[in-house]
């Protein structure tokens, strides 16, 4: 099984932030650092902590329990 940190992080970065126009423009439309969206970006990705993917999902409209659906968790 793949590890969840892992699997949240690929999950954001290949569906959230690369089709997003920057980094940047990612950071601060989720009201998170730019630096932590390189984190995310990372193929290892990082432990992400609940807060930052609390700001996320209400960015994105969505509670955390339907983002856990999204990536199949």
């Amino acid at each position: 099984m793949q590890d969840i940190n892992k699997k949240i992080c690929n999950y954001i970065a290949k569906e959230w932030v690369t089709p997003s126009k920057s980094n940047r423009s990612f950071a601060l439309d989720n009201s998170i650092d730019e630096k932590t969206v390189r984190k995310i970006l990372k193929k290892e990705g990082y432990r992400m902590p609940v807060k930052t993917l609390q700001k996320i999902c209400e960015a994105r409209e969505i509670k955390i329990s339907e983002f856990f659906i999204l990536i199949g968790m």
